[in-house]
């Protein structure tokens, strides 16, 4: 959705997406979603994809030690401007605007403050489709790992979880809607815990 209301700007160009990728799992990190889906979602959109690999245990100065290396390269290149989706957390919004000031670059944060309730259910009406990559099992029972994020989905959340995910409740993959020019074809696999999470592998189709 923050890709979304980017695009709607006129004054915006996407130059790249940018995320990190843990090295030896080869997957997003955090999300646990596979590198070949998060390429394929890339060409869908029609966006160069840029994946900053970091180690399993990485510590917080390793990462951001790799992720201001390629902004660096980027600000160098004339990007002076990141996107981010965050919606409430003061916190990481400052975190965030005073490490690229350091840079020389700016941040960004197109749903800021808007109604997650709102935003959740127009994510749906607009027409995109996602699936649910994982959950905190702290909050959430195994059994919404998987699940389409669609509006049964959001009538089932509990009602101290946030209908975005935004505390961290959960995370999901898009693989459909008005942004890609074709739907990403997947499967889902089993459901593992790691930890406090609950994770659904998401298979290419073709595997």
């Amino acid at each position: 959705m923050a890709l979304w209301a980017v695009v709607q700007e006129s004054r915006y160009r996407v130059a790249v997406l940018l995320t990190t990728i843990t090295e030896g799992y080869d997957r997003i990190s955090m999300h646990g979603v596979r590198r070949a889906l998060l390429e394929q979602q890339a060409v869908a959109l029609g966006l160069s994809l840029h994946g900053v690999l970091i180690s399993p245990q990485a510590t917080n100065e390793v990462y951001e030690a790799r992720m201001e290396a390629a902004f660096r390269a980027y600000r160098e290149a004339g990007v002076t401007t990141v996107a981010f989706g965050d919606l409430f957390l003061e916190d990481i919004r400052r975190y965030r605007e005073e490490w690229l000031a350091r840079i020389g670059m700016r941040a960004i944060f197109p749903l800021w403050h808007k109604d997650t309730t709102a935003l959740a259910r127009a994510f749906v009406d607009l027409g995109f489709k996602a699936t649910v990559a994982c959950v905190d099992s702290r909050v959430l029972d195994r059994s919404f790992a998987g699940r389409t994020f669609d509006h049964g989905f959001l009538g089932d959340l509990p009602a101290r979880v946030d209908p975005c995910g935004e505390n961290g409740e959960f995370h999901t993959f898009v693989h459909h809607g008005p942004l890609l020019c074709s739907p990403v074809a997947l499967t889902r696999g089993e459901v593992v815990r790691r930890e406090f999470w609950y994770f659904c592998d998401l298979l290419p189709a073709h595997a």
